[in-house]
Parts: structure tokens; C-alpha cells; sequence
């Protein structure tokens, strides 16, 4: 069962993407795809119920630059970190 992440988004251009309620197999998939389909300036409010150490290491060194990582709430069983595309 997944839960909205408890962060609300109150911006345009703020997209959320909840990791929780997809399979594990395809995740990093569709995050690759929704951080491709992103365009200057968005960002994508993403949600896990753990910090995606291995994951965020692997956008670093495919996106270089591209992609500014912050992280918004670091609760138990409740990551939320922005990605915000920067060019």
C-alpha cells in the first residue's frame, strides 16, 4: 500500500513522484525517464521509504551537472528529496 508523501506541493513546475508504489525491478527505469522528461528549471519532488544512496550516486554520474539534488524531509520511512533540472 503507498501513501502521498506528506510534503505537499504548492509550486508549478513541482512534480511528485512517489518510488513507493512501483515494483522495485522498475524503478530506477522510470526515474532515469521521468528526470529525461524534465525540462530547465523543473523539478521532480521525489518520494521513498528509504534514502536511495546507491540511486542517488548513479544520477550524479549520469546527469553530471544537470540535476541539483536537495533533500526536503529525511523522516523515517518517508525521503523526500527535489531534483531540479538546471540545463
Amino acid at each position: 500500500m503507498t501513501h502521498d508523501c506528506s510534503i505537499p506541493v504548492k509550486a508549478e513546475g513541482i512534480y511528485p513522484f512517489d518510488a513507493r508504489g512501483i515494483a522495485k525491478r522498475f524503478r530506477h527505469a522510470a526515474i532515469f525517464g521521468a528526470l529525461d522528461a524534465l525540462q530547465d528549471g523543473e523539478i521532480m519532488r521525489f518520494c521513498n521509504d528509504h534514502d536511495p544512496l546507491p540511486l542517488l550516486s548513479q544520477i550524479s554520474n549520469h546527469f553530471g551537472s544537470q540535476i541539483r539534488i536537495s533533500y526536503v524531509s529525511r523522516s523515517p520511512g518517508e525521503i523526500v528529496i527535489d531534483f531540479l533540472v538546471t540545463g
